[in-house]
């Protein structure tokens, strides 16, 4: 027997970005305690607790109503601008408007909750380069629903941005009601407030509306940097943008949608920061398995996740991304489909995402009522129960382990141990090859080990998570590398192994793995990519360190074949392989 080569994840190097934001503060100080996990549970516990995880994920999925939602998205058009920039003294119109509005919802939430939801802003200045340097005092509004256990004191976010746009990114009069950029993102938060705040959970959850996403992702880089500073343990975020829409436009972002007026309302898509053991990728996962185990059983419309390889769609972004550039697990959720690829600089764009024209719907028959949405509320809400059942999940269950793994030479299966968290019953095992996706995901009963059959002789990665007597599971540790069917793994023949791309179909955006047996530092590596007739794309450049390597080739979309893909080292090629453009 022969202990199993595991290639540990390529260390992520995260360290906190030279942010403009200055004098950031929470107005509530409770607010700031609660998150770092200095309180008493006891002063915030529920009359009534209600803490079993099916009986949350439950009242997750009957109570959050289409209705309601509408109704949110409808005050919010009130509003008419809500650029950053705009309006804060008017008690109807603009950005302060809108803000004490949301402020309220949350108070109300809470008094309806035995006061348990702690709603706050979080204020900063910036200076908005976007907008002739404009100095201004912004404020993020959030809520925080105090978890029931302070032994971890890590806490779970979900937010959406409440800035909209015209045309011009710095017009503070133009039009800009924002309805599927982003208002049906805040929607989803403030409906996820109210309906989870009425329920108990271990870890302390965040409801986050930012400002300034259109202008730089100004807001969530604010939070972002507040946590870094205040020392917050976020478990992870899921950022809502562009939530409501199932229309695509003439023009959409790529990965887009499939045409002009082209409907879906079955799909949903999960972008996060990509890479070899991303923990993005792995909370997408989660999420995806979430769905699958806890909603899908029982829901009457199926809905199709798909998680995607890049972190946002091309030359795009959103607010998760200042969390994971700074160490913090963060996805995206987006529609399927777009209204358009916001190229407002184009005479030819016709389509409403960054104009004025981003309205809830539109008035068919004269009754001065909207009779045509643009926003589908039923999709909306069943994005908003992803959500909600992927936060809930992370927020009531059980701590991750860690692991180890031995294989038996040549033999295609290994053995996996627990190393840590080792006092639960049972443990899942989850199997990825070449895809976004896990492969399968297999359930260790009644021990802390067990042996999995793998079956095919090749190269995995392999996560584990612990599951509770409520049988919730953790979220998923990292991956690791293993290797079966090698019959001695202490004579590994090649220095270097050229692994298959992964994902394979890809979306736009692909990974050339290369495992080193050894350290290669110093050697010129180099992968050289050709077409079918053998024509050179492209080079890229690679350091082999001992371990697991990779280099990102963004080749874009649109392109259907199959090309191939070089490892040259010291300018000779060691190994090539194929890989297939499916788009």
């Amino acid at each position: 027997m022969k202990k199993l080569l595991l290639v540990s994840a390529i260390a992520v190097s995260y360290c906190a970005s030279s942010f403009a934001q200055t004098n950031i503060i929470s107005t509530n100080t409770t607010a700031l305690q609660v998150m770092k996990g200095n309180y008493d549970p006891a002063i915030y516990k529920a009359t009534t607790v209600i803490s079993k995880p099916a009986d949350i994920i439950n009242g997750i999925k009957a109570e959050v109503s289409p209705d309601t939602l509408q109704s949110l998205l409808e005050e919010m058009q009130q509003f008419e601008n809500r650029n950053t920039i705009s309006d804060t003294t008017s008690p109807t119109k603009g950005i302060g408007a809108a803000r004490r509005w949301v402020y309220g919802k949350f108070q109300q939430y809470s008094s309806r909750n035995d006061n348990r939801l702690i709603p706050s802003y979080l204020q900063f200045d910036d200076v908005v380069t976007r907008c002739n340097n404009l100095n201004a005092q912004m404020r993020n509004i959030f809520c925080v629903l105090p978890g029931t256990d302070t032994s971890e004191k890590d806490v779970v976010f979900v937010e959406g941005h409440i800035d909209s746009r015209c045309e011009d990114v710095c017009s503070d009069s133009c039009l800009a009601q924002g309805m599927e950029d982003n208002a049906s993102g805040t929607a989803l938060v403030i409906e996820l407030a109210r309906v989870m705040s009425k329920y108990s959970y271990k870890r302390t959850i965040v409801f986050v509306i930012t400002i300034g996403e259109e202008q730089g992702l100004l807001g969530a880089r604010a939070f972002a940097k507040y946590c870094i500073q205040e020392g917050i343990k976020v478990r992870g975020v899921l950022n809502n943008d562009v939530v409501g829409g199932i229309i695509c436009g003439e023009s959409a972002s790529q990965p887009g949608c499939m045409g002009a007026g082209t409907i879906d309302s079955l799909n949903l898509r999960l972008f996060s920061d990509n890479g070899f053991n991303s923990a993005h990728k792995q909370l997408a996962r989660f999420t995806k398995l979430e769905y699958k185990e806890n909603l899908l059983p029982s829901t009457g419309i199926p809905m199709n996740i798909n998680i995607m390889t890049p972190i946002d769609r091309t030359g795009r972004g959103g607010d998760h991304q200042p969390f994971s550039d700074n160490g913090f697990t963060a996805i995206r959720f987006c529609a399927a489909n777009e209204h358009g690829n916001a190229d407002v600089t184009n005479p030819n764009y016709k389509d409403r995402q960054h104009t004025s024209g981003d309205i809830l719907g539109v008035d068919t028959d004269t009754d001065m009522q909207i009779d045509s949405f643009f926003v589908n509320f039923n999709y909306l809400s069943r994005l908003a129960v992803i959500n909600g059942n992927a936060l809930a999940a992370m927020a009531v269950g059980p701590r991750t382990p860690d692991f180890d793994a031995v294989t038996i030479d040549g033999q295609d299966g290994m053995n996996v141990y627990m190393t840590t968290e080792k006092q639960y019953q049972h443990y899942r095992v989850a199997i990825r090859k070449f895809d976004n996706d896990w492969d399968s995901v297999y359930t260790i009963t009644n021990n802390d080990h067990g042996y999995i059959h793998l079956p095919k002789s090749t190269t995995y990665f392999i996560s584990v998570a612990s599951v509770d007597n409520e049988n919730i599971e953790s979220v998923f540790s990292n991956e690791k590398t293993v290797r079966t069917g090698i019959k001695d793994q202490t004579k590994l023949s090649q220095k270097v192994e050229l692994l298959q791309n992964h994902p394979n179909p890809f979306d736009g955006e692909t990974y050339i793995s290369m495992l080193a047996n050894e350290d290669m530092v110093g050697k010129q590596a180099i992968v050289v990519i050709t077409d079918i007739s053998g024509k050179v794309l492209e080079k890229l450049n690679v350091t082999l360190k001992q371990g697991m390597n990779e280099v990102l080739y963004k080749h874009g979309y649109n392109v259907v074949g199959t090309y191939t893909y070089t490892l040259m080292v010291d300018g000779q090629p060691t190994q090539s392989k194929r890989m297939v453009f499916a788009n």
